[in-house]
């Protein structure tokens, strides 16, 4: 028996005996663009164990899952000088590392266990409430809950929006780097729902001492919130009266959040994000329409033509052009960034949410990223996007 193949029927051991915890494939050398990792664990799916893989690329995670006996095929077919040259198996005995050495041959060693069992492999998971308690001051002042802590009948939507934005955002929230005091700015925050939620998590539920600042226009939506603020206790906790383009933060910021900011008000606030060095960027846009004027003056002609001569393709197109150029520019300035749903289109058509986490990236990247940039426009006859101004990128 081979050394790999020995390793494989350890792992299907460890799976029999339930002492598999998950699997790790690292040291890649093969040639699919910007495959990192990839991770196994075991999950119930209709009450039949399977494994769950996780390919991790540079910028995105694809989960594929297989029955075991497939799974274990897909790991052999991995394992080879052209693909990962080192595997770890953790499991509640012990970790167990198979290498390509350099010759060329696979060898195995033992280590201590450093992993813990998860308490359940069940795929689907228990919705948690990331705000807990709904028998909160704040919740009760902005009517969502009664006296006793009640959520609403009106309110369940908006219950249900601020639970799923706080855990839409609590992988990034919980990884952001220690310091003593966040700095956080919520641009257009409104009546400050989700404003209040996102104080509330970081202060109670992560215990991170976290100054947040609410840009609001509306001057009796300001004094309303500032009141509410004041009387949950939050002290660190401030709304401004004024607009997106006008504030001017103090001091680097830690995230900044903009959902809904009408059109260009979004690559405002983005590019205030870029400016002080944001950590967590998090924009849920609205009213594309400065590409959109620019998709109607120029009409170039191309491949998809024959769509957006119609109004409503050609909206959706702009849309889209939009986030996406959003989405490269802020890739430019070292930031990962992720397209998501925001909230129900049963609710709101304007339900995309982008995310975006400071990174690093490399000359050469950078280079890429501006000759894509470039490249849509011209394709798509965009003269230019706001953000790319804004930002200096267009010259």
């Amino acid at each position: 028996m081979t050394v790999l193949t020995a390793f494989i029927a350890q792992i299907k051991l460890s799976i029999q005996n339930q002492h598999f915890i998950k699997l790790s494939l690292g040291n890649y050398k093969g040639e699919v663009e910007q495959l990192k990792n990839i991770y196994v664990k075991a999950i119930l799916i209709k009450r039949e164990l399977k494994l769950s893989f996780t390919y991790r690329y540079k910028t995105r995670d694809i989960t594929k899952n297989f029955g075991i006996e497939e799974g274990l095929t897909e790991i052999v077919s991995m394992m080879n000088p052209e693909g990962f040259r080192i595997v770890t198996l953790f499991t509640s005995t012990e970790n167990v590392i198979c290498e390509l050495n350099a010759k060329q041959n696979w060898i195995t060693r033992d280590e201590r266990a450093t992993a813990e069992k998860p308490i359940s492999l069940t795929h689907d998971k228990i919705k948690e409430r990331k705000i807990g308690d709904s028998n909160k001051t704040y919740l009760k002042d902005l009517r969502l809950t009664d006296e006793s802590g009640k959520v609403y009948k009106n309110a369940q939507d908006k219950w249900k929006q601020i639970n799923h934005y706080i855990e839409l955002l609590s992988t990034e929230l919980t990884a952001l780097p220690q310091k003593d005091m966040l700095q956080v700015v919520d641009m257009g925050a409104g009546k400050g729902y989700l404003t209040f939620a996102l104080y509330d998590y970081l202060n109670t539920t992560l215990q991170r001492r976290s100054h947040i600042e609410g840009v609001e226009y509306r001057e009796d939506l300001v004094e309303l919130c500032n009141s509410i603020a004041a009387n949950s206790g939050f002290d660190e906790l401030q709304f401004l009266q004024g607009t997106i383009e006008d504030y001017k933060p103090k001091t680097d910021l830690d995230i900044l959040i903009a959902l809904h900011a009408c059109d260009t008000a979004t690559d405002d606030s983005i590019y205030k994000g870029i400016k002080h060095h944001a950590n967590l960027i998090v924009v849920a846009p609205c009213c594309h329409k400065q590409v959109r004027r620019e998709l109607e003056k120029i009409k170039a002609q191309n491949d998809l033509s024959f769509m957006t001569k119609h109004g409503i393709f050609l909206e959706r197109h702009a849309e889209m052009l939009t986030d996406g150029i959003r989405s490269l520019i802020l890739e430019y300035f070292g930031y990962q960034t992720k397209v998501m749903q925001f909230i129900s289109d049963a609710h709101t058509p304007k339900n995309v949410m982008i995310v975006a986490v400071k990174k690093e990236i490399s000359k050469e990247k950078k280079e890429d990223v501006l000759k894509q940039i470039k490249d849509i426009k011209s394709y798509f006859g965009i003269g230019f996007h706001y953000l790319e101004r804004l930002c200096g990128l267009d010259k």
